[in-house]
């Protein structure tokens, strides 16, 4: 049974994902990291083929994930969000929707460049709580599990969801 977390960019789902790994020794992965290991930067791979050829390339690494066991799988912000990938990795695994506020959000992303969805808006707070917006009632749909980090460290996110995954 894989343990796979979702929500939105700047949530902390690598973080926590990392040291849920470290601390029940699982294997942890990354889609966002293995996409731009293999194909490059996520803002070039929007620049110059598309929202929807990024999509593509998750649900290919949502595919090859979803035949291991035992990971942690931390899930880019929209990945989720299609039905294809959200069953995929609901049959080996339970999904963990971490939920933060627009201003926790806020001061993890501010600034950070690197994120295609936020880059260039000058409105990145309106477009923050534009996807929080329309992504969460489907992360909502689509989790096992709902664990707020508003105010908690990496540390206690982990072993919230530590202590949920033992009954699974």
């Amino acid at each position: 049974m894989n343990i796979v977390l979702c929500g939105m960019m700047g949530v902390g789902k690598s973080s926590v994902g990392i040291r849920i790994a470290e601390k029940t020794g699982r294997r942890w992965y990354d889609t966002d990291v293995i996409i731009s290991g293999r194909h490059g930067k996520i803002s070039d791979i929007f620049e110059f083929y598309g929202e929807a050829h990024f999509r593509a390339l998750e649900t290919e690494i949502v595919r090859e994930l979803v035949c291991s066991d035992h990971l942690v799988i931390s899930t880019g912000g929209g990945l989720i969000l299609k039905a294809e990938n959200s069953g995929m990795l609901k049959e080996n695994g339970k999904i963990f929707f971490l939920r933060a506020n627009v201003e926790t959000l806020l001061s993890r992303v501010l600034g950070d460049d690197t994120r295609p969805l936020l880059r260039d808006s000058g409105k990145t707070e309106d477009t923050l709580k534009r996807l929080l917006r329309e992504r969460t009632p489907i992360y909502e749909q689509v989790s096992d599990f709902i664990v707020d980090t508003d105010h908690k460290t990496v540390e206690e996110v982990a072993d919230e969801i530590i202590a949920l995954a033992e009954g699974i």
